[in-house]
């Protein structure tokens, strides 16, 4: 898979805009990471896991990733219920 699966037709601006930029991260392994969780999960964040989507989104990409995958080695500071929910997602992604 190169790039979303999803249309963001019918999304509100603030969906789109975070479909877009989880979907472009700067590097790919990330760009599969939270595009995909993004493509699966964005119609049903509610406001408090969008804002912390817009807060995980601005944490450069290897720390990101590395929190993520675990090599990271402690738990960040901004290692909330949707980071957890991404990480889980991870998981179960067969295709990450």
């Amino acid at each position: 898979m190169t790039g979303s699966t999803r249309s963001s037709g019918g999304l509100d601006d603030r969906r789109k805009r975070l479909l877009f930029r989880c979907w472009h991260r700067g590097t790919r392994e990330m760009d599969l990471l939270l595009g995909r969780f993004a493509d699966a999960e964005i119609t049903r964040l509610t406001d408090a896991e969008l804002a912390e989507l817009e807060r995980l989104i601005e944490v450069p990409d290897p720390d990101l990733y590395a929190a993520l995958t675990g090599s990271a080695g402690h738990r960040p500071e901004y290692a909330g219920a949707l980071f957890e929910r991404i990480r889980s997602f991870r998981a179960l992604d067969h295709h990450a």
